[in-house]
């Protein structure tokens, strides 16, 4: 049997599922698909949607401000404007991000970032023949 799959959602587990609201409709622009009172927000991101799920009440530290979770994912977005451009103006907004990199025979710049909670997100934009500054 071979099994067909198309991904569809990407959920992360947040502390604050509104402060991440905020961070990725005003900063991508995402759309809101469905919500539920502060615990549950989907996000259309294109062709998968992100939800943001808040975490289960044992793991929740309501003493402390923010909070960054340690993980082994990234959200790979990729964009088709000047790389260089979104990253100014995602530095302009606040957002924490790495410098541009590529590898050799790499056909992609790509230039990673952090949400609010720690959570990494990679931009990737084709190269086109394009130098880098």
């Amino acid at each position: 049997m071979q099994v067909k799959v198309n991904l569809d959602t990407i959920i992360l587990y947040v502390q604050n599922v509104n402060t991440l609201k905020s961070f990725y409709t005003s900063i991508f622009s995402f759309s809101i698909v469905e919500e539920f009172q502060s615990v549950w927000v989907l996000l259309e991101s294109g062709s998968c949607k992100i939800g943001l799920h808040q975490i289960g009440e044992k793991y929740l530290n309501k003493s402390k401000p923010a909070f960054k979770f340690d993980n082994n994912t990234k959200i790979v977005f990729e964009i088709n404007q000047d790389i260089n451009e979104i990253r100014s103006y995602l530095l302009s907004q606040h957002v924490q991000m790495r410098e541009i990199k590529t590898f050799d025979d790499y056909n992609y710049w790509l230039c990673d970032g952090e949400d609010p909670e720690g959570n990494m997100f990679q931009l990737k934009q084709a190269k086109f023949n394009q130098t880098q500054n």
